[in-house]
């Protein structure tokens, strides 16, 4: 038995935290109200630290991976539920138990003298690695910069999933942007759940050869202005304006792959094997990335804001789309650029941005970038998954489709620093990037997407 102390409950304010133990196993802490067990609801928040119960369980769902910290909690039966958000296993946070018959490792959670510990039975000598926040919010505008250009146009309930990616495609406004994309992703997931799923739409409608942009410069990725080491205020809004930049186009990116390729089937690669069209999941786990990535750009968009600029304050490149546009005829492609190269190059490059704002003790853009950070290996975790899932149905080897498809459709180098450590987290180990080149190329390569 191991009794792993987490922290001081002041310092445990979130409503989940991803934990990470000395042996590499990773748990999620969840912080939730007290249940009125009369009523079956949860009860008032208050400050109080009786008003909270503690619930830890594994950190991947049993049943394919899926992270438990983005888990959907709701309450049935006088107890939490965690849905997982892949495929909506549900788990009973106290007792790991499922509706579908498999069942979840969860673990004992104490309070003690203001502490909070967690109790490991399988394991000895245990200890906490480390602790870090999730983030659930969206930071949408309260008193706009500018005049406000009134509310985003809903689609009507027949409206298929590829209407709606047209649709946000099509919306230049980025407030516009973030509210139609989070609201796609609440109202596809919660339709699952139920007798009439939203319909796709494969084939029905065309996306744009570009999304449009309201109010902003664009220039030449080469052309754009350095940012500097994040010494200064001014150095820091450089950066996080380019993050931003980079976080909207992203946006874009994971709604265009669902419309764009809506129709994708499989080859087939014997007489055995008939051609698979994408399964549903497939378009939930791309939502899942565009509500990640709208969430990113309206924490960066909201920083930016407090650091006293603004989104569109400095001019932008669109080399991401360009990527895109590159591999728009193929999804092996689309996924092989975008999601496992410059997504997985995001991962190499966060931790050295993030402490330049730790030097310059800017702890509020920290936390933003943490956020970003630990979802974007979630997000190289969905490519690597889904390429692999095509490759397994044509008989073909991911780390063979993976490396043609750079050196054919990408621009430049891989190169390293790698940070190895979160590449393999995501699946990705060094047989994907090392010693890969592209076509000729001298500029820099674009991380995030």
């Amino acid at each position: 038995m191991s009794v792993v102390d987490i922290g001081c409950l002041v310092d445990l304010q979130n409503t989940r935290h991803s934990v990470t133990l000395s042996n590499g196993k990773r748990l999620v802490l969840f912080r939730l109200p007290k249940i009125d067990r009369s009523d079956a609801v949860a009860l008032p928040i208050s400050g109080s630290p009786d008003a909270w119960s503690y619930y830890a369980m594994e950190a991947e769902c049993p049943h394919a991976g899926g992270p438990m910290a983005e888990a959907h909690i709701d309450i049935e039966d006088s107890s939490y539920i965690a849905s997982c958000p892949w495929h909506a296993y549900d788990f009973n946070v106290e007792t790991g138990e499922s509706s579908y018959g498999i069942k979840a490792c969860t673990f004992p959670v104490t309070v003690h003298d203001g502490r909070v510990s967690i109790h490991i039975a399988e394991a000895e000598d245990l200890q906490l690695a480390k602790v870090e926040p999730v983030s659930e919010k969206v930071k949408f505008k309260h008193g706009p910069r500018v005049e406000p250009s009134g509310s985003p146009t809903y689609l009507g309930d027949d409206a298929s999933l590829c209407d709606w990616c047209v649709h946000i495609l099509n919306t230049s406004n980025p407030e516009h942007k973030i509210e139609l994309t989070t609201h796609l992703f609440s109202l596809f997931a919660t339709r699952e759940q139920t007798s009439s799923p939203m319909q796709i739409g494969a084939g029905t409608i065309t996306p744009p050869q570009e999304p449009p942009r309201q109010d902003l410069t664009q220039v030449k990725p080469g052309q754009m202005p350095k940012a500097g080491k994040g010494g200064n205020l001014k150095s820091r809004i450089m950066m996080l304006h380019a993050l931003a930049n980079i976080e909207q186009w992203a946006i874009d990116l994971a709604i265009d792959i669902m419309v764009r390729f809506a129709s994708f089937q499989t080859t087939a690669s014997g007489e055995d094997n008939i051609p698979q069209p994408l399964p549903r999941t497939f378009f939930y786990d791309w939502l899942k990335v565009a509500n990640d990535e709208a969430k990113h750009f309206s924490l960066l968009r909201a920083r930016l804001e407090e650091l006293g600029s603004h989104f569109g304050a400095l001019p932008v490149h669109h080399g991401l789309w360009e990527s895109a546009t590159r591999t728009s005829h193929d999804l092996r492609a689309r996924i092989s650029v975008i999601a496992l190269v410059h997504e997985a190059r995001g991962l190499d490059v966060n931790p050295l941005t993030i402490e330049k704002f730790r030097n310059a003790e800017d702890d509020e853009s920290v936390d933003v970038l943490n956020i970003i950070h630990n979802d974007e290996i979630t997000h190289v975790t969905t490519g690597h998954r889904w390429l692999t899932w095509i490759c397994q149905q044509e008989g073909t080897d991911p780390v063979q489709v993976f490396r043609s498809n750079v050196q054919k459709h990408f621009k430049g180098a891989v190169k390293g620093p790698f940070n190895a450590e979160a590449r393999q987290q995501a699946g990705m180990d060094k047989s994907y990037y090392e010693d890969l080149h592209g076509q000729p190329w001298k500029g820099e390569l674009i991380a995030g997407g």
